[in-house]
Formats: structure tokens, sequence, C-alpha cells
């Protein structure tokens, strides 16, 4: 009985120490096959700029994070994406953790069939939107079509 239970606890033990990594591997799967992997910019040949468009990158580093940088031209962030979902529509759920602002966001984004990209939605963990319903908040204007730039 003692043997079995040491070698469940043992197992457990090995569960436990590879969990993280299945997860990370997960995690670049999802990103990887959705097409969300590169550089994007509403103009990719303008230089990046808060007022008229960041450039934005994901990318999978050699230890298998997830990372989503942004290139506001005077400003520019890295920061790692923590979850990444397909929901049934096929839209792409991405939560990312900015340790600059000590928050994690959540955002959608959907491809269309030219393959720009566009923001339906991005909220705070507190449920506050700057975008909903593929429009910012603050204006109602719609979340501008993005383009792969690389």
């Amino acid at each position: 009985m003692a043997r079995c239970l040491g070698r469940g606890i043992a197992a457990a033990m090995v569960w436990i120490a590879f969990a993280p990594t299945a997860g990370a591997e997960t995690l670049a799967a999802t990103v990887e096959q959705w097409g969300l992997l590169g550089s994007w910019a509403v103009d990719c040949a303008a230089r990046p700029d808060r007022d008229k468009g960041a450039l934005l990158t994901y990318e999978i580093r050699k230890d298998g994070r997830v990372m989503y940088r942004r290139n506001f031209g005077e400003t520019k962030d890295e920061n790692e994406v923590v979850s990444a979902t397909v929901n049934v529509e096929g839209s792409l759920n991405v939560m990312v953790y900015f340790p600059s602002l000590q928050q994690t966001r959540e955002f959608g984004l959907r491809l269309s069939k030219q393959g720009s990209l566009r923001a339906i939605y991005n909220r705070s963990e507190r449920g506050e939107y700057t975008i909903k319903e593929g429009k910012y908040v603050a204006t109602g204007e719609p979340t501008p079509a993005q383009q792969r730039c690389d």
C-alpha cells in the first residue's frame, strides 16, 4: 500500500513539474495555428506613433513563452501572453500581463478572410472596456483593420 502511494506521489510530482511546459506549448500552438504570430499595424509603411498607430508584434521565445511587443515610436514595451483560446466564432481571446500597468488585460481578435486583424474587445481585469463590440468605448468609432507587416 505504501509503495503504491509513493508511486502516486512521484507521478503527481512529475505531472506538476511538466504542467507549465505543456501549457506553454499549448499556448504557443494556439497563437501559431490561429495566425497571430508576426507584426501588425494599421499602416505598415508608417513609422510607429501613439496617435497614428503602433506596430504590434506577437512572437514565441526560445523558452516557449509568447510575448506581445508594442512599439509606439518613442515608447516600447514587452508583455507576456498568459493565455489564448479560440471561441466558437473563430475569434481569438487573449490575456496579456502588462507589468507597467500591473494588470492583466483581455482582448478579442478577429481575422478577416482577407487576412486583416481587428480588435473586437479590450477589457481590464475589473471588466472595464476600452473596446467593446468592435468599437472604441470613448468615441464609438470602429477599430481599424490591421495588416500583417512581415
